[in-house]
């Protein structure tokens, strides 16, 4: 990212006095970025761009660039503008995710995970504790090997199973399924997890946006979320 990044400012700082949207995407694809998306955002003068890298601030001009997370200060509290750019992206991929509903639902909460991942499998053996106490789970595919391995593969299987609830039960006892499959679901997931700065799983993204790394034990996220990290 490091070398990425001193590349990108070298180039955008040598460019000329403006750069459109499609100067400043041919510019990052030829420094390696993939999968760039450019959007405004609320600083006059500046576009915010998801790539594979993470999400950098690039100046219209072309000769500034910026790396690391934009906060707004509202209501007393500094609101992750880069989560929040995320969420309707997130949100998109609802039906791609592996789902376990509250009966009495009071809070919703994404789980990027890995079914190699010790703390996903306590986690995922809980679901109905978290669930018991009015939180409902979803899941996202993120293989900490990278989307280039088996584990990839294995895990795009059980997200496009018949029965996915039932294949991701039978993958986190260690059962995973027969036919391995090119991870098209698995890629999106994963890439959603670098944006949102993911360094491992579990990782858990409330309703509000907020990130929890790390396995939370059903009664300490629900007062996690008590505390407003999902309000």
């Amino acid at each position: 990212m490091q070398k990425f990044l001193t590349a990108l400012f070298l180039s955008l700082i040598a460019g000329g006095a403006a750069a459109d949207d499609a100067a400043l995407k041919a510019k990052l694809k030829n420094l390696g970025a993939d999968n760039i998306e450019i959007k405004n955002s609320p600083l006059q003068g500046i576009k915010q761009v998801l790539t594979d890298n993470g999400i950098l601030y690039v100046s219209e001009d072309g000769k500034y660039v910026l790396q690391g997370r934009l906060y707004e200060l509202k209501n007393n509290e500094a609101v992750d503008l880069n989560t929040q750019a995320l969420m309707p992206l997130l949100e998109s991929y609802k039906s791609e995710m592996i789902i376990y509903p509250a009966k009495k639902e009071k809070y919703v909460v994404s789980v990027f995970m890995d079914i190699t991942c010790h703390y996903c499998r306590k986690l995922h053996s809980q679901i109905k504790e978290y669930n018991d106490l009015g939180i409902t789970l979803r899941f996202l595919a993120f293989p900490r090997g990278g989307t280039d391995s088996q584990v990839a593969q294995v895990m795009e299987s059980v997200f496009t199973a018949p029965d996915p609830a039932f294949a991701f039960s039978q993958a986190e006892q260690g059962t995973y399924p027969k036919t391995l499959k090119t991870p098209n679901i698995v890629k999106k997931h994963y890439r959603l997890g670098v944006l949102f700065g993911l360094q491992g799983t579990p990782y858990i993204v409330t309703s509000k946006g907020e990130g929890i790394g790390g396995y939370l034990a059903p009664k300490d996220l629900l007062q996690a979320l008590q505390n407003g990290a999902g309000s």
